[in-house]
């Protein structure tokens, strides 16, 4: 089953095309054409095991394709100047290590990197790039403490404001909410598609939860054993039956209440059982 509802013309500047991505004898991702859109937030989601990561993995060169390419800007992304690539694009992976005992302060500098030459110094630019990363994100005042400290969602909106400071115009972030509870998951998406609306960064996510994933995303990706099996806007992608090819879930697509986005209901086996018939007994 193939859904693509995707529109005629997509302005972008990072795509993949006829792209075969794997590991040792494995192919995972296999002769996939991809265009994310400039300016929007794209969101890709699958079943585990699909390939999301390994393409997000591709799209931002730390894998070396099979065959196809990656493009940035027209151009194959592996054969740019690595510092070239940094400036315009930026990665937070899904387990990102931080040195010991390293400040935030510290962390988010190290973002400025790909603007530095072998002797460079540290500009009033740097200086501005870092304290507006850290405003955006949220972690001025957390600028003196040390990131092990942190909480799951402090440390993740860091890592952000690092990837904010290298100045790149695309963001790539594997599964960002991993690890947060409900709460910062919806936190930490608000931060990033307040990002997108303020800045113009072109946001890439790779996400397990389908609903938040439709509420934030303008562009979504259907992934199934390493190929798009759909993509356009949240409400041509998440259908019953694109649901039920991707995730082997028997559901319903209602609704969302509150932003009106499609909202999956799982069906499922468990059916709670009826509330039993009062006691006339109890009353007497």
């Amino acid at each position: 089953m193939t859904v693509t509802a995707q529109p005629t013309a997509i302005d972008t500047r990072l795509e993949a095309s006829a792209l075969t991505l794997g590991y040792a004898d494995t192919d995972v991702v296999r002769d996939l054409d991809l265009r994310i859109p400039h300016g929007k937030v794209t969101v890709v989601v699958g079943a585990n095991a699909c390939g999301k990561s390994t393409l997000l993995r591709g799209l931002a060169r730390l894998l070396k394709p099979r065959s196809g390419a990656v493009l940035l800007d027209g151009e194959a992304i592996h054969r740019l100047p690595t510092k070239q690539v940094a400036r315009t694009l930026g990665l937070l992976p899904q387990n990102p290590i931080a040195p010991e005992g390293v400040t935030v302060a510290d962390l988010v500098a190290r973002g400025r990197h790909p603007h530095h030459g072998a002797f460079g110094r540290w500009t009033s630019e740097d200086e501005r790039a870092v304290a507006e990363a850290l405003t955006l994100t949220d972690t001025l005042e957390l600028a003196d403490r040390v990131v092990d400290e942190l909480s799951g969602g402090q440390r993740q909106r860091v890592w952000i404001a690092m990837a904010l400071a290298q100045g790149t115009d695309l963001l790539l972030l594997d599964e960002p909410t991993t690890y947060l509870d409900v709460a910062h998951q919806v936190e930490m998406l608000d931060l990033l598609a307040e990002l997108n609306a303020r800045r113009g960064t072109t946001i890439v996510m790779v996400l397990h939860d389908l609903n938040l994933s439709a509420r934030y995303a303008d562009h979504l990706v259907a992934l199934h054993t390493g190929r798009v099996v759909a993509e356009g806007t949240p409400r041509q992608v998440v259908t019953e039956d694109v649901v039920r090819t991707v995730f082997g879930l028997d559901n319903r697509v209602i609704d969302d209440p509150v932003s009106h986005t499609p909202l999956v209901v799982p069906v499922g086996r468990h059916r709670p059982a009826a509330d039993p018939a009062p006691d006339p007994q109890e009353n007497r």
